[in-house]
């Protein structure tokens, strides 16, 4: 934890100020170990492997997600897998563009390994990545390059641990459908945005695609109370039988919908070689099996709550949607 984040963390339960009040260890500038206090309800917070820890201590519905991105933790960062598909997904559903990022503070709600995170930062950004499973630690040890660029901690969507109205953007892909409460985490992240701050979100479609996937559906009843380890074997078996057939029918129009039933998640983006494709095929048909909720959204309903949190400029469509807050001053959540 680099000391200047001070200046934007607040406690999750009063959002009062925190402090440092012991350090263990330090290294380079960074505390490695120690922990914080808040300054008037005195609860405490430590500080390990570098990451501020507001969650984590308890089991929880998401450590399938610390199992996953410590074991493919560097898969879909392009700067270590040669490879601009994060940085073209990241551009594409925040609309922002590169230049914008520029020294602005930015949350990424759900940072897994750190691919959002990284791309951000390497646009210029300030980034607070949060996560609240063991996939912090796989985040930090990714974007350890970006030095006190990027923060990473361990907390809720629900009660970040930041002051309010701090953040010039927040953006949030691939994840709130598995919270148990995906409206609740986009109220958690405007709380936090500046006048003229940024929100993007991506989410899960209702829509028919699940009726084209009934055995992925029928698995998933069942797969999400399995052990880690155990469901990785079923995951490898799985990518063994039926991986060769998807990428032998990838590029055949009609005949490759046949993928939409295999109990594989398959990836065949030409810019990734074939061995990557097995490798994203393998961790994203994990992390379809694994999650313990999947709660599809309506575009129109969070349109919706983005008119009723007082959001302008909003555009909701399919699985994607953005906002701004605007430039005066109105009542938070």
């Amino acid at each position: 934890m680099f000391q200047n984040i001070l200046d934007w963390l607040a406690c999750p339960h009063c959002s009062s100020d925190l402090v440092l009040t012991d350090t263990k260890k330090t290294q380079d500038g960074e505390i490695i170990e120690g922990q914080l206090t808040c300054q008037a309800c005195k609860v405490t917070f430590p500080i390990r492997n570098g990451i501020p820890r507001f969650a984590g201590h308890e089991k929880s519905d998401f450590e399938n997600f610390g199992y996953q991105w410590n074991r493919w933790g560097q898969v879909q960062i392009d700067r270590l897998s040669n490879h601009r598909l994060s940085e073209q997904r990241l551009l594409a559903e925040t609309d922002w563009g590169a230049e914008w990022f520029q020294d602005k503070i930015i949350l990424d709600g759900g940072s897994g390994a750190g691919r959002f995170s990284d791309v951000a930062a390497g646009f210029g950004g300030h980034i607070i990545a949060v996560d609240i499973s063991q996939a912090i630690d796989a985040c930090r040890e990714n974007l350890s390059i970006h030095g006190d660029r990027v923060h990473c901690i361990q907390a809720s969507l629900f009660k970040l641990p930041l002051k309010k109205e701090i953040l010039d953007g927040a953006f949030s892909l691939g994840v709130i459908q598995h919270t148990p409460e995906p409206e609740k985490v986009i109220t958690s992240m405007v709380r936090h945005l500046k006048p003229g701050g940024k929100l993007a979100v991506n989410f899960y479609e209702k829509n028919f695609s699940t009726k084209l996937q009934p055995i992925k559906y029928a698995l998933r009843l069942f797969t999400p109370r399995l052990r880690s380890e155990t469901l990785l074997s079923l995951c490898r078996a799985f990518v063994r039988v039926f991986f060769p057939l998807s990428y032998t029918v990838r590029n055949i129009r009609k005949v490759r919908l046949l993928s939409h039933f295999l109990p594989i998640c398959s990836v065949h983006n030409p810019e990734l070689t074939k061995d990557q494709q097995r490798a994203w095929t393998l961790l994203d048909t994990f992390d379809w099996y694994g999650p313990k909720y999947e709660l599809r959204q309506s575009h129109v309903r969070l349109g919706a709550l983005l008119e009723e949190l007082k959001l302008s400029d909003i555009r909701a469509r399919p699985g994607v949607m953005q906002a701004t807050r605007p430039l005066d001053k109105i009542n938070r959540p």
